[in-house]
């Protein structure tokens, strides 16, 4: 029998703009996400990284339909939720959450913690009744470490780890089978991001959860992700295991990201070759010519700026987009989600 695992989410060249203004009577087109292809099996976590601005936290959102896509699809369970009208969007949203970056900030300050995290059960459940939701919460608070008796406390009574637990315990009330993860331990101390990235490891297993784990933060994403893609500039530059990635990585953007991860020894940390970045990142609004990581690239040639790598396979399951290894031949077969 086979025992595979099926594909849940399947992005299909997704494209994402926003216009804004450039002065009077002038509108500039700001390019946030750009042939953006990947897909995602049942009971995986996926890590997403890149530097601020990459397009990270949009490509989450306009996966959950938060932000909508000028072009491509997203297919969930090969249903393209983009085409969906918003009546059976929202019967979806109970299987599709997100865990937001501030947790202070995501949660409604006027509401008790046992009604913040019911909500979801309020328009998502409708059949459920107050004692039904009630055991729910309790089980769910439970689960990620609340206590039963601060069900009636407001969020200003609890420190960010514990408005964090709030906020995962608010989405998984709903049993999702795909949890966003936005940031989550960004804003939290060193200590207690192991906590979370724990639990969450934890519910993981427990729940059968699919994750998609977004931050800017390699040492955080290499300890909770089966596979890495990493973002620059809107596009992928390499989608790989977390094992590949961290042991031999192909993009020189990626090697550039993993040499900045700090190593607690000194001594290691002296005797490590830096591969740094040079300059800022370029601005989505006017990108470089060709490759969009040449302008900061120690291996870059003329060509580069010439023409935009497209992502190939150079190995199985492993896809980067770098004139550096288009010497390889791709099987016409090779394609993603094969």
């Amino acid at each position: 029998m086979d025992q595979t695992p099926i594909n849940l989410l399947e992005i299909k060249d997704l494209k994402k703009t926003f216009s804004i203004s450039g002065g009077l009577f002038r509108q500039l087109t700001l390019t946030a996400l750009e042939n953006i292809n990947f897909n995602i099996r049942q009971g995986e976590t996926l890590g997403i990284v890149g530097e601020s601005g990459c397009g990270k936290s949009t490509l989450g959102r306009c996966i959950l339909q938060l932000l909508t896509p000028d072009e491509g699809q997203v297919l969930w369970l090969g249903q393209d939720l983009t085409r969906l009208p918003a009546e059976e969007m929202r019967k979806r949203r109970a299987d599709l959450q997100i865990i937001f970056q501030d947790p202070l900030a995501s949660l409604n300050p006027r509401m008790t913690v046992g009604e913040i995290i019911a909500d979801p059960l309020r328009t998502l459940r409708p059949e459920m009744n107050k004692e039904e939701r009630r055991a729910r919460v309790l089980k769910i608070m439970e689960a990620v470490g609340l206590l039963p008796e601060m069900i009636n406390r407001y969020p200003h009574e609890f420190s960010g780890g514990q408005a964090q637990r709030i906020g995962i315990a608010r989405a998984l009330i709903t049993e999702p089978k795909l949890i966003v993860c936005d940031e989550p331990v960004s804003a939290l101390d060193v200590s207690i991001q192991a906590q979370i990235l724990n639990l969450l490891a934890e519910l993981k297993d427990e729940f059968g959860l699919t994750l998609i784990f977004i931050s800017h933060n390699l040492s955080v994403v290499r300890h909770v992700s089966d596979r890495i893609l990493v973002l620059y500039l809107g596009r992928i530059v390499e989608l790989a295991t977390g094992d590949e990635i961290y042991d031999d990585p192909r993009h020189p953007y990626t090697r550039a990201l993993l040499t900045a991860v700090p190593i607690p020894d000194p001594k290691l940390a002296r005797q490590r070759n830096i591969d740094a970045l040079k300059g800022e990142i370029p601005s989505p609004i006017n990108p470089p010519s060709g490759c969009t990581f040449r302008t900061r690239c120690r291996f870059a040639k003329p060509f580069c700026a010439e023409t935009r790598p497209p992502l190939e396979m150079i190995e199985d399951g492993r896809l980067v987009a770098c004139h550096r290894w288009r010497e390889i031949e791709v099987p016409e077969e090779a394609v993603l989600g094969a």
